[in-house]
């Protein structure tokens, strides 16, 4: 596995990409579900208690900038090959769009406007936020899996 990485990272594009990818989940995330506040001053606060929910934040951002980045490498190194591609890739982007699913208060505002049914959502949501984190976060381990398998099979890498 370590070769895989090693292998996708000596690029420093895919740093980079990575990077942006993890940032761009964070912040966003961490707005989202208030742990930094953009008014009156930008201040980052995680109460007592949310540690573990902002651990899984953290970690769904870096599964998902480091398994995005490394599928794109992937796809163009089959686009150069043109041989098929598995679906590791659609993998990455459900485990990225689950983990993302934090209902803060912009939840409560969109998903309200469905009446009964969107409080129903928003109540399911909010409840099993962290278990769908969790869950989130499986998948991207299992996608990392595919994809470094994967990358191992087509780039003839040793064990």
């Amino acid at each position: 596995m370590a070769q895989a990485i090693r292998l996708v990272f000596s690029n420093y594009q895919y740093v980079i990409l990575a990077v942006a990818i993890f940032v761009g989940l964070l912040i966003p995330l961490s707005i989202i579900s208030e742990y930094i506040f953009l008014e009156p001053y930008v201040i980052g606060h995680i109460p007592q208690g949310n540690e573990f929910a902002f651990s899984l934040i953290i970690i769904v951002s870096a599964l998902s900038g480091l398994v995005i980045a490394m599928n794109v490498f992937r796809i163009r190194m089959m686009r150069a090959s043109k041989r098929k591609m598995s679906g590791s890739v659609i993998g990455s982007f459900i485990g990225a769009a689950a983990g993302a699913c934090s209902c803060g208060p912009i939840g409560f505002a969109v998903i309200s406007t469905f009446g009964s049914i969107g409080g129903i959502a928003t109540s399911f949501l909010t409840t099993f936020e962290i278990p769908l984190r969790i869950g989130a976060i499986g998948l991207l381990v299992f996608v990392y899996y595919t994809t470094t398998r994967s990358l191992k099979i087509e780039c003839q890498l040793n064990k």
